[in-house]
C-alpha cells in the first residue's frame, strides 16, 4: 500500500510560452529552471535527488542528471502512453520511495514545440517531421485514417458525439467547461489566456471537428513543470507543508487501448474518459469516496473529456455531467466541485497535464491563486489518452 507513504514537498515551473516562443532557450534549459525551482521550493538541492518518475516523452533523465550534477541516480522509471501518465508519474515516484529504491524523486514534463508536429514521425520529440497523415502505414492507422481521423481532437469528437446521443449533452454544456476554466485563468499571472470568454465568443469560434470548436481544444505551449516527492518522514522536516499521496492508480480497461487512434472500445467505455476502473482502484486505496474530494484538477485537453471524467470519478452520475456543469457546479468559488482552478490545459498552459499536479499542491498548501476554502483532498487526473491513464488523491 502506498497510502500516505510519500509526500510532495516541492513544485516549480518555467515561464509558459505560446507555441514556439520559448526560443532561444532549449528544452533542457526550461526543465532545468523548473527542477531547480521545485528543489528550492522544498529546501533541497540537486545533491539530494536520486530518482526520476516520468511519463510520456519527457526529456531524457540521463541528460538531466549529468547537466544538473546529480551525484547518483538510484531509480528511473517512465509510464508509457502520453498525457495519461501525468498524475501517475508522481505515483511512480511514491512507489519508488515506499519500496526504498529512492529517497527524493523528481517528476517533470517539458514541452517545446518550435517546428514540432507531435503526431506522426516526430512524436518522440524531435523537431520537424510529418503529421499523422504522413506516418507510415500500419493496420491500426489504416483502420482510422480513411475516415479522416488524423488527430486526437477528431477522435475524441466521436466520443463526444456518442455522449450527446446517449445522454442529451449539448454544446452549451461544453461551453460551460471552457468558460468556467477561462474564468479561473483570468487572475493568474502565469496564464496564457486571460481575456474573458463569453458564450457568444464560444459559438462564434470556428468549428474544428464537430461538435468541437476552437475553445473546446487545449492550448499548444512551451514550458516545463517539476514536482519533488520524498518520504512522509523526511517531508515533515522540509520547508513546505507536506502534501501527502493518499492514493494513486494507473492503467485502464484493455480495450480502451490507444484511445486516440482506436475506435473499438467496449460499449460501456466508449462514451467515457476511460478512467472508470482506475477511479475505483484509487478510491479503494485511499479509503475515501467522491464526496470527500474538495477540488478536482481534471486533464482537459478537450472539454467533453472533462464531462466524462466527472462521471467516471463519481463526482456526478453517469450521463448527468451536462446538467451538473450547467448548474454551475464546477465554477470557482460558488460551485460544489471546483474544477481546474488554475485554468487548466485550456487556458493556463498545456504542459501535458503537469500543471494540474502543481495546482493541487498549491490548493492543499493554501497558497493557490483561486483558493478553495478549507481544501483537504484534491483529485488529479492524467489523460484521457492511451492507457495508462492515471490519477492521484492528495491530502494536506
Amino acid at each position: 500500500m502506498l497510502k500516505d507513504r510519500a509526500a510532495i514537498v516541492g513544485v516549480g515551473a518555467s515561464q509558459y510560452y505560446k507555441r514556439g516562443q520559448s526560443l532561444p532557450q532549449t528544452n533542457l534549459e526550461l526543465v532545468g529552471k523548473a527542477i531547480l525551482g521545485a528543489l528550492d521550493d522544498a529546501g533541497l538541492t540537486v545533491r539530494d535527488v536520486d530518482g526520476f518518475g516520468l511519463y510520456s516523452f519527457g526529456l531524457d533523465p540521463a541528460l538531466v542528471a549529468q547537466t544538473l550534477g546529480i551525484p547518483e541516480v538510484r531509480f528511473s522509471g517512465m509510464l508509457t502512453g502520453g498525457g495519461g501518465g501525468a498524475a501517475g508519474s508522481v505515483g511512480l515516484a511514491a512507489a519508488a520511495i515506499a519500496s526504498g529504491m529512492a529517497d527524493v524523486v523528481v517528476s517533470y514534463m517539458t514541452l517545446q514545440q518550435a517546428g514540432l508536429r507531435r503526431f506522426g514521425a516526430s512524436f518522440a520529440g524531435s523537431a520537424g517531421g510529418g503529421g499523422q497523415y504522413s506516418a507510415p502505414p500500419s493496420p491500426e492507422g489504416d483502420f482510422v485514417r480513411p475516415a479522416g481521423l488524423l488527430g486526437p481532437g477528431q477522435m475524441f469528437s466521436i466520443l463526444a458525439r456518442r455522449h450527446m446521443h446517449l445522454y442529451g449533452t449539448t454544446r452549451e454544456h461544453l461551453a460551460e467547461v471552457a468558460i468556467s476554466t477561462r474564468n479561473n485563468a483570468i487572475p493568474r499571472p502565469s496564464a496564457l489566456m486571460r481575456a474573458p470568454l463569453t458564450l457568444d465568443d464560444y459559438f462564434d469560434a470556428r468549428m474544428i471537428s464537430d461538435p468541437l470548436c476552437l475553445y473546446d481544444y487545449c492550448l499548444e505551449c512551451d514550458g516545463a513543470v517539476a514536482v519533488v516527492t520524498t518520504s512522509a518522514e523526511r517531508a515533515r522536516d522540509l520547508r513546505q507543508k507536506p502534501v501527502y499521496v493518499l492514493a494513486t492508480a494507473n492503467g485502464g480497461n484493455g480495450r480502451w487501448g490507444q484511445a486516440i487512434t482506436w475506435m473499438n472500445m467496449d460499449d460501456e467505455y466508449f462514451a467515457s474518459s476511460g478512467h472508470r476502473p482506475v477511479a475505483q482502484r484509487l478510491y479503494e486505496m485511499a479509503g475515501v469516496g467522491p464526496a470527500d474530494v474538495d477540488v478536482a484538477e481534471l486533464y482537459d485537453h478537450f472539454t467533453p473529456m472533462v464531462l466524462m471524467q466527472l462521471e467516471d470519478y463519481g463526482l456526478c452520475p453517469i450521463g448527468e455531467s451536462g446538467p451538473f456543469v450547467e448548474a454551475g457546479s464546477i465554477r470557482f468559488p460558488t460551485g460544489s466541485m471546483p474544477v481546474n482552478t488554475h485554468g487548466g490545459n485550456l487556458s493556463e498552459a498545456y504542459i501535458i497535464g503537469m500543471t494540474h499536479v502543481k495546482e493541487a499542491v498549491e490548493q492543499l498548501r493554501g497558497t493557490a491563486v483561486n483558493q478553495v476554502a478549507d481544501a483537504e483532498i484534491a483529485l488529479v487526473t492524467g489523460g484521457p489518452a492511451s492507457i495508462p491513464v492515471s490519477s492521484l488523491l492528495l491530502r494536506r
